[in-house]
């Protein structure tokens, strides 16, 4: 092999190998700083794609489950409003006795317990009003479809209540959204479910008289009945705070309209623990898929330490011995250099 000077290609090949060397090295130490096996989109653009869409998906779901914990939240304060609603009404039910069935009782005890029974009806008027943040905590008018109310009133209709006439409420459980899977919940008809009628001395309760089935109301009986039908004078129990109902006293209603009034409230109660029992259900669900989804990405994106490790300690030991060999490439001049002399 002839001596030159002019051009060494043993440095020529020595430094190509230096700056792979070097470029291997500081790839595997951007790796093991960042924990990612992809530091550069060039690297391999499918992978990153991928994780990206992970990533999106895992955010999708965060928020939907945020969503559901607000949903509990709406649920659970609705349903201790209805278990206090059901004690001011048993509460109500003991005054109709108190007031009615002990003969020791005066003018002045009675009106005491009458006094009290309207106050009960004004805080459940207002328990029927509250909201939460912002959003009504019970259906009193039937929803528009946009969010907002209509001027008709919402029935309560027990087991067939509809969904379409009570502002149901849709949470939704998945990363599609409003396409995806979803739970419906139902904001209590509680005013309605207290509703009442009276005519020709009949109240009757529940359903009451936004329907069209016409009860008979001529035979004069006080039982309580489900009220279905069309009447001639229309209060709920809370009587609101109408001139008509201020003056009503504990003898004007039987003791079945507290009774059908409690049962009411007891099915109000129990259709919130069901929405209740769905979003549990629908929170677990989503805790477990983003722990799935959270392990997938992992397994996409997160470095191996110990296989990058031995990268890191390996392009170390071959970047110094390219820049031994780019040394000792070069000391070849020098060789001819003692010719010359």
């Amino acid at each position: 092999m002839a001596l030159t000077i002019s051009n060494n290609g043993a440095v020529q090949t020595a430094s190509y190998y230096l700056d792979k060397n070097q470029r291997a090295l500081q790839t595997s130490i951007k790796k093991l700083a960042s924990g990612k096996k992809i530091v550069d989109a060039s690297a391999d653009p499918g992978t990153l794609s991928v994780a990206m869409k992970v990533k999106a998906s895992i955010n999708r779901l965060s928020g939907a489950q945020n969503n559901v914990q607000n949903g509990m939240g709406f649920l659970e304060v609705q349903d201790g409003l209805l278990n206090t609603a059901g004690k001011i009404v048993m509460r109500m039910s003991e005054l109709k006795g108190f007031a009615s069935q002990d003969p020791m009782k005066g003018e002045t005890d009675i009106a005491s317990y009458n006094n009290e029974f309207r106050d009960l009806q004004l805080q459940l008027h207002q328990i029927s009003q509250l909201d939460f943040n912002g959003m009504s905590l019970f259906a009193n008018h039937v929803s528009d479809g946009q969010g907002g109310a209509t001027s008709e009133k919402v029935v309560f209709n027990g087991k067939d209540q509809s969904a379409s006439k009570d502002h149901t409420i849709d949470i939704y459980t998945s990363t599609k959204g409003s396409s995806g899977a979803k739970v419906s919940l139902h904001k209590s008809a509680l005013l309605s479910s207290l509703s009442f009628k009276m005519g020709n001395g009949v109240v009757e309760i529940g359903q009451s008289w936004y329907s069209n089935d016409l009860i008979d109301n001529t035979t004069g009986n006080t039982a309580a009945k489900v009220g279905n039908g069309v009447s001639n004078t229309e209060y709920d129990i809370t009587l609101a705070s109408t001139s008509v109902g201020m003056t009503m006293t504990l003898d004007q209603i039987s003791a079945g309209v507290f009774e059908k009034a409690i049962e009411n409230v007891v099915f109000l109660r129990a259709q919130a623990g069901g929405g209740l029992s769905r979003l549990s259900f629908a929170a677990e669900s989503m805790a477990m898929q983003e722990t799935n989804m959270r392990s997938a990405l992992g397994r996409i994106e997160d470095v191996d330490i110990a296989e990058e490790a031995a990268n890191l300690a390996k392009y170390s030991i071959l970047m110094q011995a390219s820049a031994s060999m780019v040394a000792q490439a070069n000391s070849t001049s020098e060789v001819a250099l003692m010719l010359l002399r």
